[in-house]
């Protein structure tokens, strides 16, 4: 299972931030200490790595829990949250790991249990860069900044509930285009003045009220 995806940039400030499992502790705490583990690592280093520093983010009391009827079982986390996921297949299905990718300024974090491989973790992180590349035409931080909410919306064309629910760079394009159509034919009809005036018949005849303003306002500069 996915537990968190992240992005955040070479300071260490967060510009994505989704967690599909409860946290225990701030948010901001256990981004700050997932960025310390990744920044300090040398670039010769493979892209995935057990973070055992992160178990003092634990509350014990909250983490430990019966697994199955011999109760020998224990919910792991990393980074202050508990595991429910985790069954009973033993300590290596428990673990959490932090896979990431750097891109420019950028890195791109997911924090995945023992159920997820590593290779595929990759691989996804590089579908969800293509999939912004796509909306955003080359994306760059600030497009992450200004248009949250569609990252969010292409995110969750990819993940659902922590499970990866679509890899096809392609469909998932298909569906960010056809929300964004949606989204603008449905301002349109919010907003009939909007359209007026942007037709053949008629042009610049028709002015919306906000063209009307702004031309008085350009009136009274020039005089």
């Amino acid at each position: 299972m996915i537990h968190a995806v992240l992005i955040f940039n070479t300071s260490g400030v967060a510009r994505l931030a989704k967690f599909y499992t409860p946290l225990h502790q701030s948010s901001q705490t256990l981004i700050q200490k997932i960025f310390s583990l990744i920044v300090s690592r040398p670039a010769t280093l493979c892209n995935f790595l057990d973070a055992p520093e992160l178990e003092a983010y634990l509350d014990p009391g909250k983490v430990k829990r019966k697994v199955g009827a011999n109760g020998s079982g224990m919910g792991d986390g990393v980074a202050g949250w508990r595991n429910p996921s985790a069954g009973g297949g033993g300590e290596e299905d428990e673990k959490w790991r932090v896979v990431y990718r750097n891109y420019a300024t950028l890195y791109f974090v997911f924090v995945v249990d023992g159920a997820e491989s590593e290779l595929g973790i990759l691989d996804l992180i590089q579908v969800f860069v293509e999939s912004l590349d796509r909306a955003f035409e080359n994306v760059c931080e600030l497009d992450l900044v200004f248009h949250f909410d569609e990252v969010h919306h292409i995110l969750s064309e990819i993940i659902q509930g922590g499970l990866v629910l679509e890899t096809n760079v392609e469909e998932i394009d298909a569906a960010v285009t056809l929300a964004s159509k949606l989204r603008k034919e449905s301002f349109a009809n919010a907003n009939p003045l909007a359209s007026l005036g942007s037709g053949p018949r008629g042009a610049g005849n028709i002015k919306t009220p906000l063209g009307w303003l702004t031309g008085k306002l350009t009136g009274v500069g020039a005089r």
